[in-house]
C-alpha cells in the first residue's frame, strides 16, 4: 500500500503503540528503522511521517540521526525523541534537563486549537533532555514545569512536535495528538480492513500463480485466518498441515484436526510429529534455542510433506505484525525481544517461498478479518498460543512428565475461568511450569515439588498489558484444584507484571 504515514524508529519501546493509534484513525502505518528510512521514504511515498521516541540523547556523537531533507514537503509528527531531533535538525536547542521527567507530569496547554485540540492535562513524560528553544518557525503551544517546549507547531509546513508520549493510555486524550495531526494535515483516511480482504486475495492469487501452498496451521487465531483466507484466492491449491509437536494443550490436535475439516472445510492433513520435537528438545533449557529447535523442525517437516504433495513452491503462515517486530529487530537500535518461531526462528535457507498474508496486522486486526470471512468463533475467541507451544511455558528443560503436569494444570485454569465468566475478558490466561521446588505439607507429610504460575492478562493488540486480579474465590478455586488434581505441584503463584517490562510469555 502506497501512503499513510510511515514512522521512523528510533528505538522507543511504545513504537507499536504509535502505529496501532493511527491504524484506529483509518490510516494505514508501518514502522522502519532510522537507517532505512531514505528508502523507505522513496519506496512507500508516505503521505506523513512520525519519529519515534528512543533510549538515546540527540547531541551524542552516535546518536540515531535522519537527513533534514526527507521532513521536506511532508507533515511531521515528532516524539519524544523525535521531537527533540525535529527541533535539533531544523535548528533549535537541545540541552539536558534540569529535572528529569518519568512518569505523569501537568501539561499546561498555551494554545489548544490545533495539535493539541481536546488533550488533557495529564500527560506521559519519559525523557532527561528538553527542547530549550523551538527552531525559527515554530510556535510553542505547551510546556510543563520543567519543560520549557513541551509541544510545538508550524502550522504552515505541517510539522509538529510533542515531548510528551500520546501513544501511551497513561497521556489525557492522547489519541487526539494523532487525529489532530492527520486532520490538520489533510492525511486520507482509506486503511479499512474489508479493503485489505480483497487486496490480500488479488496479491495471493497474483503470488502463487499455478503454484501450490502448504500451510502450517497451529490451531491458534493466526494461522486459521490466514488459511481461511488464502484459501478463498486458490482454492484446492491451498494444502493445509496440522502438525502435533507433542507441546499442544490437552486435547488439543484430535479437536482442531476435526474443526478445521468440519467447520472451515479446509483441505488439512494432521502429523504426528510429537516423539520427534520432545527428541529434539532433550536437555535444552535455554528460550531462545527451544525456538529456533522448535522453527527449524517445523521447517523440515513442512518440507517434507510439500515433497508428498509435489510441486508445491510456498509455505503459508499465520505470521503478524507483532511476530515481526519482536522477532526481526525492526526497531532500529532497540533489542530483539524473542525470536518467533515463524520469524526469527526459521533457517536461514528454506526450499519454499514464505507467504505471509497477515505480515502487517496486529492481532486484533486478524480477529476483525477473521470475522468478515466467515471463521467459526471457536477459533476467533480462542486466547493467543504460542507457536512453539508449551515449550516456552514449561521454564527450564521440557520433558513428558513437566508437559502433563501444565496440561492439567492449564486445563484446570481454563475450565475455572470459563465458569468464572472472566475468559472473554481476558487476552490471555495460562498456567506456567517453573523450574523449581518447593517444600509443602500433604496428608502430614513432607513435599518438596513444582510450581505452577497464573498468568492473567488483559490487552487490545498484545504489544502492552496489564496484569489481571480475579476474584480471590477463584483464585482459590482454581489453586486448591491444581494442588489436589496435579501429581507434582505442591504450590500455586499469580504473575503480577505488566507489559513492559514484562512480556506476556514467560519465556
Amino acid at each position: 500500500m502506497i501512503g499513510g504515514i510511515l514512522i521512523i524508529d528510533f528505538g522507543s519501546q511504545y513504537t507499536q503503540l504509535i502505529a496501532r493509534r493511527i491504524r484506529a484513525l483509518g490510516v494505514y502505518s508501518e514502522i522502519v528503522p532510522f537507517f532505512s528510512a531514505e528508502e523507505a521514504i522513496g519506496r512507500r511515498n508516505p503521505h506523513g511521517l512520525v519519529l519515534s521516541g528512543g533510549p538515546r540523547s540527540v547531541y551524542e556523537e552516535d546518536a540515531p540521526t535522519m537527513d533534514p531533507s526527507l521532513l521536506e514537503g511532508r507533515p511531521v509528527l515528532g516524539i519524544c525523541y523525535g521531537h527533540q531531533l525535529m527541533s535539533r535538525l531544523l535548528g533549535g536547542r537541545v540541552t539536558r534537563a534540569r529535572a528529569r521527567e518519568y512518569g505523569f507530569a501537568r501539561l499546561e496547554i498555551l494554545d489548544p486549537t490545533g495539535l493539541l485540540r481536546g488533550v488533557g492535562e495529564r500527560v506521559w513524560m519519559s525523557h532527561g533532555d528538553v527542547v530549550e528553544e523551538a527552531p525559527e518557525g515554530f510556535k510553542v503551544t505547551a510546556r510543563t514545569e520543567n519543560t520549557p517546549v513541551a509541544a510545538m507547531e508550524d502550522r504552515k509546513r505541517n510539522w509538529f512536535g510533542v515531548q510528551f508520549h500520546p501513544e501511551v493510555h497513561h497521556t489525557l486524550g492522547g489519541q487526539e495528538v494523532f487525529r489532530n495531526f492527520v486532520d490538520l494535515s489533510g492525511i486520507p483516511r482509506n486503511w479499512e480492513l474489508g479493503d485489505f480482504i480483497e487486496r490480500k486475495i488479488k496479491e495471493i492469487k497474483e503470488t502463487v500463480g499455478d503454484g501450490r501452498v502448504v500451510c502450517a496451521l497451529s490451531g491458534g487465531v493466526d494461522s486459521t485466518v490466514a488459511a481461511v483466507l488464502i484459501s478463498r484466492a486458490i482454492g484446492d491449491k491451498l494444502h493445509c498441515i496440522f502438525v502435533n509437536n507433542g507441546l499442544l494443550r490437552q486435547g488439543e490436535f484430535e479437536e482442531n484436526l476435526r474443526m478445521f475439516r468440519e467447520k472451515l472445510h479446509l483441505n488439512v492433513k494432521g502429523v504426528d510429529a510429537s516423539l520427534r520435537f520432545l527428541r529434539a528438545l532433550e536437555g535444552v533449557r535455554d528460550p531462545e534455542e527451544k525456538r529456533k529447535i522448535i522453527g527449524n523442525l517445523f521447517i523440515e517437516i513442512f518440507e517434507e510433506e510439500a515433497e508428498k504433495i509435489g510441486e508445491v513452491e510456498f509455505l503459508a503462515q499465520g505470521t503478524t505484525y507483532p511476530d515481526v517486530i519482536e522477532s526481526a529487530g525492526v526497531k532500529g537500535p532497540a533489542a530483539v525481544i524473542k525470536s518467533h518461531h515463524n520469524v526469527g526462528g526459521l533457517p536461514e535457507r528454506m526450499k519454499l517461498k514464505l507467504l505471509e498474508p497477515l505480515r502487517e496486522l496486529f492481532k486484533d486486526e486478524v480477529r476483525e478479518i477473521g470475522q468478515r470471512l466467515g471463521v467459526d468463533p471457536h477459533f476467533i475467541g480462542k486466547h493467543p498460543f504460542p507457536g512453539p507451544g508449551l515449550a516456552v511455558r514449561i521454564v527450564g528443560e521440557v520433558t513428558p512428565e513437566r508437559l502433563r503436569k501444565l496440561r492439567e494444570a492449564d486445563k484446570i485454569l481454563e475450565e475455572e475461568m470459563k465458569r468464572e465468566g472472566i475468559y472473554r475478558e481476558l487476552w490471555q490466561g495460562f498456567a506456567v511450569l517453573l523450574p523449581l521446588r518447593t517444600v509443602g505439607v500433604m496428608g502430614d507429610e513432607r513435599t518438596y515439588e513444582e510450581v505452577i504460575a497464573l498468568r492473567l492478562v488483559q490487552s487490545v493488540d498484545g504489544m502492552t498489558a496489564d496484569w489481571f486480579y480475579p476474584p480471590r474465590d477463584f483464585l482459590a478455586r482454581v489453586s486448591s484444584r491444581i494442588v489436589n488434581e496435579v501429581r507434582g505441584v505442591n504450590r500455586v503463584v499469580l504473575d503480577i507484571s505488566s507489559k513492559p517490562p514484562a512480556t506476556i510469555e514467560w519465556e
